[in-house]
């Protein structure tokens, strides 16, 4: 299947070329679209004549073309003239294959964008009417996700931009609703119509996921984000809407910024570092053990940990401090296990090879010097 991607350069044409990439190239293990699949793509750097070509072998044609943000409100024209160019191309090609319009919900608006979103809406309906193309007009919400350009027409590119450059945010009205559609969702979407799975009504569709957040909500969730990230906290992303849009807000982090500094302490027994804090979830470090040394002889009321030995070898000695015998797991960085540190048993880990013992420990809360719920006694 030959796929035309029109505005190929733009926010959604780069997300959705580099997922069809993915499924031309068998990255992408499991396909809508059966059959084998070419995507030819065109920006305003492309000439009329390779329009004209890819309009006449194209399968399916997805438009993401547009103008959005001119500094002459005349030059608005250019949504719809390109789409009745579009279309008027493949007719005198003979190409009924399916149109996909990406409209917007300005289409609504009585303004020049709006009236230039509804005329290549209808440049697209008439099309259909005439040839029997299937069509789908999808009027998008506000758009949010990695490539997408901040101080234009985003304001979530703008907030995640600005927060992780250190720079100020404006926020007019924080209690503003916002109806919101993530791009890997909004590609899903365009990627079903190609594949024959998404059913029009009257050549229209709408995304299935849109989340509807306060703008003062995603002000504050975005500039969360950053002192979250400068104390290496690791937000809660149940919440299929934050998980999002930490994900774009990551993609905004500039390279010098990406790694972040630990503190380890260490002794002759070996190292242990911090590693992240899990908010709701506990905090992940890391340990080192050195050969023949011994960490823990101690016991929690409350806190509870997993160890997960990733190299070298040894062993985990547990006993409950009522009364009981203690028990011995032997541990390996070459059969992985996650040995739970029971409440009320006290437990140590001994290095018994000849190399550093490393391993992670999940705790289900973070430490608290001033109350850390830890007492020594052997095992």
């Amino acid at each position: 299947m030959r796929i035309l991607v029109t505005g190929a350069d733009g926010f959604v044409g780069k997300n959705l070329c580099a997922e069809l990439d993915n499924i031309a190239s068998g990255k992408r293990r499991v396909s809508p679209i059966a059959e084998p699949v070419s995507v030819m793509r065109y920006d305003i750097g492309n000439g009329e004549e390779e329009l004209s070509r890819f309009c006449a072998e194209a399968d399916f044609v997805v438009n993401l073309a547009g103008v959005n943000r001119p500094k002459d409100p005349s030059e608005f024209s250019g949504n719809s003239d390109f789409a009745s160019r579009l279309t008027a191309l493949l007719r005198e090609k003979g190409n009924c294959c399916p149109v996909l319009l990406s409209s917007s919900v300005q289409a609504e608006l009585d303004n020049p964008y709006g009236a230039s979103k509804r005329a290549a809406e209808d440049a697209v309906l008439e099309h259909a009417r005439l040839t029997g193309a299937e069509a789908y007009v999808y009027r998008f919400p506000n758009l949010f996700g990695k490539w997408c350009r901040p101080n234009y027409n985003s304001v979530v590119a703008t907030f995640c931009h600005n927060v992780a450059h250190g720079l100020p945010i404006r926020v007019d009205d924080g209690s503003k609703i916002m109806r919101l559609a993530y791009i890997d969702d909004v590609v899903d979407e365009i990627i079903s119509c190609i594949a024959g799975k998404k059913q029009a009504v009257s050549g229209r569709c709408e995304v299935e996921t849109v989340y509807e957040r306060s703008l003062g909500f995603i002000a504050e969730t975005i500039t969360g984000f950053a002192s979250e990230r400068a104390e290496r906290r690791i937000p809660e992303v149940s919440d299929p809407f934050i998980k999002k849009l930490y994900s774009t807000y990551l993609s905004y982090v500039p390279a010098e910024d990406i790694a972040a500094d630990t503190v380890t302490h260490s002794d002759a027994r070996g190292s242990f570092t911090e590693l992240l804090d899990l908010k709701g979830a506990g905090q992940l470090s890391v340990n080192v053990c050195r050969p023949g040394q011994k960490k823990g002889d101690h016991w929690h009321h409350t806190k509870t940990e997993k160890f997960i030995v990733v190299s070298g070898r040894g062993v985990i000695r547990e006993r409950c401090i009522a009364g009981g015998e203690a028990f011995e797991i032997p541990v390996s960085g070459d059969g992985i296990k996650v040995v739970d540190m029971l409440p009320g048993f006290t437990h140590s880990i001994e290095n018994t090879g000849d190399e550093d013992l490393i391993f992670v420990i999940w705790a289900n809360e973070r430490f608290d010097p001033e109350r850390p719920d830890t007492f020594y006694e052997r095992v």
